[in-house]
């Protein structure tokens, strides 16, 4: 019987993760994504959408697919679902991986002002700065509602829900943005504080080397913990590697010549 992987996707990673995996014959990969964006991009393999009903409803949904195992691949931030992986895997038996990028590390030049909640990042807000880009992601902005005297800029893919600040201007755009892009939203809208999470990697570390340039303090909000006991990989290669390391679960499927 082909082994089947499932990827908890919406991530770069997991989507780079999953087109590896759909490439080596025999072996089956389905990338579940939570349905917070309409238009997801492409994913190789089989796709589904949507919850899971709790640890107890994935762990039922491990069983009845016949799941091999699974790798989270989901949002440094998406703290839930993580914590529902680890205990419907534990709940079955199955071997369980978390892939996360590298967080970013402060540069010289840097002002970051690390807190742990978005709530403590509304509370520090107004004494660094009036006018503030947000990018702490569109459910996420009830936090600053209660800021009614500073000005925000948020950037999301589609339009966030209330509550919300009321000083606030929304720019929906889909990332990566460069260096270039980053700046001139900062001078274009007069920012003077940047607001935004530890995601990590590449794609989205163009705001805080902008930030770096103008001289802007940064308030970073640091990732959740991970569930004790969770394995955790960097990188595509490193899941790859512990894939290729459990019989049943793709370890006996070399990659395409």
């Amino acid at each position: 019987m082909s082994p089947h992987i499932l990827v908890l996707g919406g991530t770069a990673e997991a989507r780079a993760l999953a087109t590896e995996l759909a490439a080596r014959p025999g072996v089956r990969v389905t990338t579940s994504l939570a349905g917070r964006v309409t238009r997801p991009g492409p994913v190789a393999g089989e796709l589904r959408v949507g919850g899971f009903g709790g640890a107890e409803g994935l762990a039922r949904w491990l069983r009845a697919h016949a799941v091999d195992a699974v790798v989270d691949a989901t949002h440094p931030f998406a703290a839930t679902i993580t914590a529902h992986a680890a205990r419907a895997a534990a709940d079955t038996g199955l071997p369980a991986l978390a892939l996360r990028r590298p967080g970013w590390r402060p540069a010289p030049g840097d002002h970051w002002h690390p807190v742990r909640t978005l709530s403590a990042a509304a509370d520090l807000l107004p004494t660094l700065g009036h006018r503030a880009f947000l990018t702490t992601g569109r459910l996420g902005l009830a936090a600053f509602a209660p800021l009614t005297d500073l000005h925000f800029v948020v950037r999301s893919v589609e339009p966030p829900e209330p509550p919300m600040p009321p000083h606030t201007r929304v720019i929906l755009a889909r990332g990566p943005f460069t260096v270039a892009d980053e700046s001139a939203v900062l001078r274009e809208h007069r920012i003077d504080v940047l607001v935004t999470k530890d995601s990590g990697g590449a794609a989205t570390e163009a705001k805080v080397t902008a930030a770096r340039d103008a001289g802007l303090p940064v308030v970073v909000v640091e990732r959740p913990p991970l569930p004790p006991g969770v394995t955790v990989v960097p990188d595509v290669a490193g899941a790859l590697e512990w894939l290729g390391s459990l019989p049943g679960a793709g370890g006996r499927t070399p990659p395409p010549q």
